[in-house]
């Protein structure tokens, strides 16, 4: 579980300092501003092991942009984002919107919740990908501390077959333990083409937000 709220703004200070280039190298993939964040807060290694190279451009209802780890309100974030990038029209595409920071009730299992994955995406035409399940906001538990929420794009080798059963937004079968690196293995993704997070912890809204919005046969999605 990621807490250090402390952690997080003397990042975003340091970064403003300019400051970056102090981070280690990659190696053989170029070390962008983007992983080298992701890398500071802990998403690389705990979500991928190698940074995306540019930030992908999430934009929720009211212009809110989830950025650079910036934290928001569960209630900002209750409605499907627009996602932008730049992208070749020859090309399919995966996203995928994991958290992290859910308490595993078994470890050291994987302890992600997927929010949100949609796949062959052609170009950047989101409306015309495959959601395999579908999107739910960020309602963390109490008590559970700050949680990241992480969006990764991938360019795929080709359109690809998933062998997973479609998950309705308001369904939370098929959402709890996923590990992105296991899925980006799977199906050969390789790294990330582009990424962002923004984080959320409770609120008086998440209740609220279950019964409105995320209740399915009587029981409230988990996160």
């Amino acid at each position: 579980m990621w807490t250090n709220r402390t952690r997080l703004l003397c990042l975003w200070l340091w970064l403003c300092l300019g400051k970056a280039h102090c981070l280690p190298e990659t190696g053989k993939i170029r070390d962008t501003d983007v992983s080298k964040f992701f890398r500071h807060l802990d998403v690389i290694p705990d979500v991928i092991a190698v940074g995306p190279q540019d930030f992908l451009n999430v934009t929720y209802p009211g212009n809110i942009n989830a950025d650079r780890g910036v934290q928001l309100q569960a209630l900002q974030v209750r409605d499907e984002p627009k996602v932008n990038w730049i992208a070749g029209k020859d090309y399919y595409y995966t996203l995928i919107l994991t958290d992290p920071d859910v308490p595993s009730k078994v470890p050291p299992q994987p302890n992600e919740y997927l929010h949100w994955l949609v796949v062959n995406i052609p170009g950047n035409q989101m409306g015309l990908g495959d959601v395999r399940v579908g999107y739910t906001g960020a309602t963390p538990a109490k008590g559970s501390g700050l949680h990241r929420y992480v969006f990764l794009l991938y360019k795929q080798p080709d359109y690809l077959k998933f062998n997973l059963e479609p998950v309705p937004k308001h369904s939370d079968q098929g959402r709890h333990n996923f590990s992105t690196k296991a899925f980006v293995k799977q199906y050969e993704l390789g790294f990330p083409l582009a990424g962002n997070f923004f984080t959320c912890e409770w609120s008086t809204d998440v209740p609220a937000l279950h019964k409105a919005n995320h209740e399915t046969e009587g029981r409230p999605l988990s996160f």
